[in-house]
């Protein structure tokens, strides 16, 4: 079993297992890998993924309860946000280990990187006093200042949740520590993280009495954390981060530049799915009896092949990829497709891939759900 040298982890799953029998280790890592085979398409499948040390050594600790079995389960990952909640959304659908019936819930999604950087920056100090001679007085300036605002970041709450200066009226709400940090850097104090990707009841109640500002990720993973939070508590304005980038990695301009970019929680979402139709050019496509007798051909035509056909607004092929590689083949396309059509099953990342680039008709053997605005069709 592959393992994650401990200086590339970057978050830590930490789940809980409810299990009616009885049931040994291997039983809960064969589900595991075995039951979010093909979820998530082939670029997260978590066998392959530990293959390559982007998962690390998975740690089970199981405990006999009359005739029930619960236990602990830890995956260390070195993947961004995005896919570490992904992947922990994955495991939450297995509902069989072994022989039994199971479910399995994650408690929360820690960001390990924490506590390493205060080890650095305790050692840092203890070492910077034992240098003999010299030391230049900007380093030694900027040591301080350094030190200073890593110790404006507070545990908040029962949750323990990483946060700088709360006493004031608006506060920013962030994903993880690692966002925290790099906002109290750039001088952003009154922050707090959600440590992971479900809603505290910390911030719940903060909600109720300050004005929250959602600060998410660039991506759909960011957009599925505003969609939960808006939920669950009152959020006054949303920000995001660029497309593609995560709120820890930005610049303190990029940071004060997409803060003032905020807008109402609601119009957020009206934005985002305003500027999708923005962006496609198939806004006007309409699926009538010809175009589907046109689908139907292809798609007899494409059994078999094991391939994703993409196809123009004149249904036109302009691109082939194996099923398995279509949602990344997707991200890579600079001309939006209208009509897809698979050789195989459509799961959930498939279908939220298509969503993101504007796909009008999927066709596919089957669906793994049909909770989309996509037309589905299966000849």
């Amino acid at each position: 079993m592959a393992k994650i040298s401990p200086v590339s982890i970057k978050y830590m799953i930490h789940a809980t297992l409810n299990a009616e029998g009885t049931l040994e280790k291997p039983d809960v890592i064969g589900a595991l890998f075995g039951q979010t085979e093909g979820l998530l398409g082939a670029d997260l499948e978590m066998r392959e993924l530990q293959k390559e040390g982007k998962i690390g050594r998975i740690e089970v600790e199981l405990e006999k309860q009359g005739k029930n079995t619960v236990g602990k389960i830890k995956i260390p990952t070195a993947l961004d946000q995005s896919e570490t909640t992904l992947i922990a959304a994955a495991i939450e659908t297995i509902e069989r280990v072994g022989p039994c019936d199971a479910q399995i819930e994650v408690d929360r999604i820690e960001d390990v990187r924490g506590s390493k950087r205060d080890y650095i920056l305790e050692r840092a100090k203890k070492l910077i006093s034992q240098i003999e001679g010299s030391t230049n007085s900007r380093d030694i300036s900027n040591e301080i200042k350094d030190s200073t605002k890593s110790s404006e970041i507070i545990e908040y709450g029962a949750s323990k949740l990483a946060s700088g200066d709360l006493s004031g009226k608006e506060i920013i709400v962030v994903e993880g520590r690692a966002d925290v940090v790099n906002l109290v850097k750039n001088g952003v104090n009154n922050v707090i993280c959600m440590n992971g990707t479900k809603l505290p009841e910390e911030i719940k109640e903060l909600s109720k009495e300050k004005e929250i500002i959602l600060f998410v990720d660039g991506d759909r993973g960011g957009k599925l954390i505003a969609q939960n939070v808006m939920e669950n508590a009152t959020v006054k304005y949303i920000a995001s981060a660029p497309d593609g980038k995560e709120v820890e990695e930005l610049t303190k301009k990029e940071i004060l530049m997409n803060l003032r970019k905020k807008v109402p929680a609601k119009e957020f979402f009206y934005e985002n799915k305003r500027s999708s139709r923005r962006e496609e050019p198939s806004s006007f496509f309409e699926l009538d009896e010809e175009k589907k007798k046109t689908l139907k051909e292809m798609a007899n035509k494409n059994k078999k092949s094991g391939d994703a056909l993409i196809l123009n607004t004149k249904l036109e092929i302009i691109k082939k990829a194996s099923a398995k590689s279509l949602s990344s083949s997707l991200k890579r396309m600079r001309d939006k497709p209208v009509a897809i059509i698979i050789d195989g099953s459509a799961t959930k990342p498939i279908i939220f891939s298509c969503e993101d680039v504007g796909v009008k008709v999927l066709v596919a053997n089957s669906f793994t759900t049909t909770d989309t605005k996509i037309k589905l069709l299966s000849f």
